[in-house]
């Protein structure tokens, strides 16, 4: 109540003698004097002999609001940097902290864990925040590289990046955003120029992410930057517009060589089962007969040492056991047309009888 009555004596004040300076001047036509320092101070006099304590409170709300200007509140996904007269003092979590009053001490409060990038390569336009082919512009001087096989070839990639240590990444080094884009675009020269046109143009994207980023977050570290590089992702990677229709001709070679290679391997693996399964059964079909035949040549032979072993026993039955068993195999194949001779000496004629049922002509002769 105090303050705001010694407000409005300061006002009225200021407006008296506004209006006295305007009617003194009323006939000149020009504008206003300012109070002088003497009318300033006789005015503070006045209002200390009217024993108002508005000044002492007006002071004492001054001093408590610059006391209370040390307040601030760390937000979940920053964390607070406090420093005194410009040197770091102390880090902050999220949550309501003090400081000493400004000019004595001061707070910074990086966003940690939001997700950063950098371009390297080209620009986008706007706020966009992915690659679009038409909505950006090229950098020339950025993106055109040596490649290992002393090609040049169009490189356009993003850089993602989070805060780890707060405090090197804002003291350590001024502008970080550019001194990581310009890490970024010496680590990516530095594996293209290791890395074979080809591979940068087709199956080797992946393996040239992986190395920058690893060699790009070395880099960093010893800058004592305080950044961790979560990806680095290619974007465009093409050669020069001057050369790209001859890199097309390329491309289309090595496709047809692709498929002339691809064709040849479906007609070998087609071919090779076959020829496999083809041998296969010949060589068991060999096994099979050599099998059959030692076998039956085992069993012959085992057979003749039974028939030898009786023979001994009894030659002259054997003999014509052997001869009848010889006949019986004769006499029993239906396709052999048979005949019964007489050995009837004093016969001159020899009658024949066909055993299949036919009758065979008579013939004679002499012995």
């Amino acid at each position: 109540m105090s303050v705001y009555l010694t407000y409005q004596i300061y006002m009225n004040w200021d407006w008296d003698k506004l209006s006295e300076q305007r009617q003194r001047n009323k006939g000149g036509g020009g504008a206003p004097k300012p109070p002088n320092v003497d009318d300033i101070n006789s005015t503070i006099k006045k209002l200390r002999g009217t024993g108002l304590p508005g000044g002492k409170f007006l002071i004492i709300g001054i001093i408590l609001l610059w006391f209370l200007s040390g307040v601030y509140i760390v937000e979940p996904d920053e964390v607070g940097v406090v420093t005194r007269f410009g040197k770091y003092v102390d880090t902050t979590t999220p949550g309501p902290h003090y400081h000493l009053p400004i000019p004595i001490e001061s707070v910074m409060k990086p966003k940690v864990t939001q997700i950063r990038r950098v371009e390297v390569g080209f620009r986008s336009y706007g706020s966009s925040r992915s690659f679009t082919q038409g909505q950006s512009r090229n950098v020339p001087e950025e993106s055109l590289m040596l490649t290992g096989d002393e090609n040049i070839v169009d490189v356009q990639f993003i850089v993602q990046y989070q805060i780890k240590d707060p405090v090197n990444y804002l003291f350590e080094v001024s502008n970080q955003p550019k001194t990581i884009q310009d890490a970024a675009e010496a680590a990516m020269r530095e594996i293209i120029g290791k890395t074979k046109i080809e591979l940068a143009l087709t199956t080797g994207k992946l393996q040239i992410q992986t190395e920058t980023r690893d060699l790009l977050q070395t880099i960093v570290d010893r800058y004592k930057l305080g950044v961790n590089v979560l990806a680095v992702q290619l974007q465009n990677v093409h050669p020069p517009n001057e050369v790209v229709d001859a890199f097309k001709d390329v491309a289309s070679a090595r496709e047809d060589k692709s498929r002339y290679i691809n064709e040849a391997e479906a007609y070998r693996n087609d071919i090779l089962p076959k020829a496999r399964g083809q041998a296969a059964v010949m060589v068991n079909k060999a096994e099979a007969y050599k099998e059959s035949k030692i076998r039956l040549a085992e069993g012959q032979a085992k057979r003749f040492m039974a028939v030898y072993k009786e023979y001994k026993n009894a030659k002259d039955i054997t003999v014509k056991r052997m001869y009848l068993e010889t006949m019986q195999n004769i006499l029993s194949y239906p396709s052999i047309e048979k005949v019964i001779l007489s050995d009837d000496a004093a016969q001159k004629t020899l009658p024949f009888l066909s055993l299949d049922g036919k009758a065979l002509p008579i013939q004679t002769g002499k012995k």
